[in-house]
C-alpha cells in the first residue's frame, strides 16, 4: 500500500490519503521540536504523498495549529485534508493542563468547552491560528469528557458548520471504542462523517472490533485509526525507550515480545504490521501516525509499502495472536 494512495473519505466529498500525519508531536509532545524541524517534517511527508494532516488546538496549547498552518501554506487548499479539533479553548489562564507538552506557550492553557458557543470560538479561534477560512474535518475532541453536552451542543454547532460549507466533515476524535459506539447511536441524524480512533485498533488493543468498527460499516462512517504503534511499544519496547509507559503490565509486555519474535521468524518489521493492520477492515479509511522528524515520516511511509505476506497473519492466528474472525489486509 502506498502512502499517496488517495481514497474517498466515507460519504463525504473529501478525498484522503491512505497515510495521515498526526501533528501532536509538532506541538511538543513529550519532547520539544523548533519551528524548523516541524516545517521540514510537515514537507517531508508532502514529499513522499501525504495530504491528510490532525492537529488540535490543545496538542502545544496552539502550538501545532500554528506550526500547520505556516507549513502547509502557500500549497492549495484543495490538495490536502486537514483536521482539527473542538471541545477545549485555549485561553489565559486556562487549568486543563496536560503534563506531557515539553514547552508550552506561557501564560495560556486549556479550558474544557463542550457548548454552542464555546465550540463556535473554538472553530474561530483554530481558524486564525491554522491562517485558514475553512476547516475539512472538524472532530468532537474527547466527548466522553462531557458526553451531554458534546453529543448535543457540540454536534449542533458542528452540523451548522458543515450545513453552510464553513467544514467539509463532521467527527470525533476518540480514545475509547464504546464512548465513539455511544456517540454515533445517541447523536442526532445524519451524525458524523467519520471517526479517529486513537489506540483501539491495533495488534495489541483490537476492542474497536467489538461493535465500533461494525457499527460505522453499517452507517457508512469513516474510520481514520490512530496510536497503531501503541505508544511506541510496537517500534521499540526497550526500558526507557520514548514508548508513553512507565511501567509495562505483564501480559502486554509478552504480547509484544510474541509479536517482535513472529515479525523476526517472518523478516517483517514490526512496524509495517502494526501500520499496515488496521486496512484489514473495509471502515477504515487512513492510518494517522504521528513523526518529529523527517526521517520518521519517510520510514513510515516505507513501512506502509513493505511487503507482508500472508503467511505472516495466518502465523499470526496459529500462534493466537490474532484471534478468528478478524479481518487482515489483503496481500
Amino acid at each position: 500500500m502506498r502512502a499517496d494512495e488517495a481514497v474517498p473519505l466515507g460519504r463525504t466529498g473529501l478525498r484522503v490519503t491512505r497515510l495521515g500525519l498526526g501533528l501532536a508531536s509538532l506541538g511538543g509532545l513529550f519532547a520539544p521540536v523548533s519551528d524548523r524541524d516541524a516545517a521540514l517534517t510537515v514537507d517531508r511527508a508532502w514529499d513522499v504523498g501525504v495530504r491528510l494532516f490532525d492537529t488540535a488546538p490543545v496538542y502545544g496549547y496552539g502550538r501545532s495549529e500554528r506550526r500547520a498552518g505556516a507549513a502547509l501554506a502557500g500549497r492549495p487548499a484543495g490538495q490536502y485534508t486537514l483536521c482539527t479539533k473542538v471541545g477545549r479553548l485555549i485561553v489565559p489562564g486556562g487549568t486543563d493542563t496536560q503534563p506531557f507538552w515539553a514547552d508550552p506557550p506561557p501564560g495560556v492553557g486549556p479550558r474544557r468547552d463542550y457548548s454552542y458557543a464555546g465550540v463556535m470560538r473554538s472553530v474561530e479561534d483554530s481558524l486564525e491560528r491554522l491562517g485558514l477560512d475553512r476547516i475539512d474535518v472538524l472532530h468532537v475532541h474527547d466527548p466522553d469528557e462531557d458526553f451531554p453536552a458534546a453529543v448535543s451542543d457540540a454536534y449542533r454547532a458542528l452540523a451548522e458548520l458543515r450545513a453552510r460549507g464553513a467544514v467539509g466533515a463532521v467527527s470525533i476524535g476518540v480514545n475509547h471504542a464504546q464512548v465513539a459506539a455511544r456517540y454515533l447511536r445517541e447523536v442526532a441524524a445524519p451524525g458524523p462523517d467519520c471517526v479517529m480512533l486513537a489506540g483501539r485498533y491495533n495488534l495489541l488493543d483490537r476492542s474497536g472490533l467489538d461493535e465500533l468498527l461494525p457499527l460505522c460499516a453499517a452507517k457508512g462512517v469513516a474510520v481514520m485509526v490512530a496510536g497503531v504503534y501503541q505508544s511506541g511499544l510496537l517500534a521499540d519496547p526497550r526500558p526507557g525507550a520514548p514508548h508513553g509507559y512507565s511501567t509495562v503490565p505483564g501480559d502486554l509486555a509478552g504480547r509484544v515480545a510474541a509479536w517482535h519474535a513472529l515479525c523476526r521468524d517472518h523478516g517483517v518489521p514490526p512496524t509495517a504490521a502494526a501500520v499496515q493492520f488496521p486496512f484489514g477492515h473495509a471502515a477504515v479509511t487512513s492510518v494517522v501516525v504521528g513523526a518529529r522528524t523527517p526521517d520518521e515520516v519517510e520510514d513510515t511511509a516505507r513501512m506502509l509499502a513493505h511487503p507482508v505476506p500472508p503467511a505472516f497473519w495466518a502465523a499470526a492466528r496459529a500462534a493466537g495472536l490474532l484471534p478468528p474472525g478478524v479481518p487482515v489486509p489483503a496481500s
